[in-house]
């Protein structure tokens, strides 16, 4: 191996132990703040303890833990979703909020909570995320509808743009007039929250966003043939057709699951990937996609802890923060793509 490969091999596996030494101390930070204040030794205790029947015990095991959990999962899936639409459509303002699919899949969720709602049913989180794929899936329809009848991308991010305000402005008309003492809880879920989750849906979410994120690895070396375009990918044995098929397939079932859970949580998926190639300096599926996921779950969990502490015990919306930190990432993509392409 020569010193030039060893030398990239060093800075990417620093990179990776940086970004898991970040991960742990959020996670501790996640554990032991919020509206009430838990000391590393008391929440060392009660892990200890397993779950006992203290205060202390129940806040961790029954709120924070599930809550901590949910953040990495779903941060970690929707940053994978992002990245899978990038490649997708060879733009790095893709994502899964800007096309409009969280807002799609936000939309059928509504609509199934509602109609249980007022038959006297909960909705399992089974059918919450069948109901979120089938509303991902035909949002990502009209995008693909759309990207056939226009050459340029800018328009096509305009379109999916689009389609999440009109989702959204449905959404937010079946929340205004849905009678049911429940809808408070929809209309906090229709803001992006990872509050409220059991370890149930901790269960479930896992069984959809983990094997999800591993067949996108897995795929690493079609994906990276696909990045230098369809031509050479087919010369490569790539059968396209069904290739992009998995690609859809696999990121409207991560953003599904996602909103199913978490409700539309905005920008994570666009910058996230742009922040991580920019770390890693290099754009190879097979680094990139656990890195994506762990980038995710870093920048979910961190934003859902200055929505949790920053005006406790008011807590913000976790789509909010992640705009906040998101938005200036994309409108740098944007002016160093223009600076590129000159004027």
């Amino acid at each position: 191996m020569s010193d030039d490969r060893k030398g990239e091999t060093g800075k990417i596996g620093a990179a990776f132990c940086l970004m898991t030494a970040l991960l742990l101390a959020l996670v501790v930070l996640n554990v032991c703040l919020g509206s009430f204040a838990l000391s590393p030794v008391a929440v060392w205790r009660s892990l200890l303890s397993r779950g006992g029947g203290s205060t202390n015990d129940r806040i961790i095991w029954l709120i924070r833990m599930p809550r901590l959990i949910a953040g990495i999962v779903l941060g970690g899936g929707l940053a994978v979703s992002g990245l899978l639409l990038q490649t997708f459509f060879n733009n790095p303002i893709a994502g899964p909020y800007v096309l409009g699919i969280s807002s799609g899949a936000k939309l059928a969720v509504a609509l199934v909570m509602i109609a249980l709602f007022d038959a006297s049913r909960s909705a399992g989180s089974a059918l919450l995320i069948i109901a979120a794929f089938a509303g991902a899936m035909v949002s990502m329809g009209f995008v693909l509808l759309m990207a056939r009848r226009v050459s340029r991308m800018s328009m096509l991010i305009v379109a999916g743009v689009m389609v999440g305000y009109i989702c959204s402005a449905v959404t937010d008309f079946l929340i205004t007039f849905a009678d049911d003492a429940n809808i408070v809880n929809l209309h906090n879920w229709s803001r992006g929250s990872f509050s409220g989750i059991s370890w149930d849906d901790i269960g479930v979410m896992a069984l959809v966003v983990l094997p999800a994120s591993l067949a996108v690895f897995l795929l690493s070396k079609p994906v990276s043939a696909y990045q230098l375009g369809e031509d050479y990918a087919r010369n490569m044995g790539v059968n396209i057709i069904l290739f992009r098929l998995v690609l859809i397939l696999l990121s409207s079932l991560l953003s599904a699951c996602v909103t199913a859970f978490a409700g539309p949580i905005s920008f994570v998926g666009i910058a996230v990937p742009h922040l991580v190639k920019s770390a890693l300096r290099t754009a190879k599926p097979l680094i990139v996609t656990p890195a994506c996921f762990l980038g995710g779950a870093i920048f979910c969990l961190g934003c859902d802890l200055i929505a949790r502490t920053v005006f406790a015990p008011t807590e913000l919306s976790i789509s909010s923060v992640t705009a906040l930190f998101g938005a200036p990432v994309v409108i740098y993509i944007m002016l160093s793509r223009r600076r590129r392409s000159g004027p």
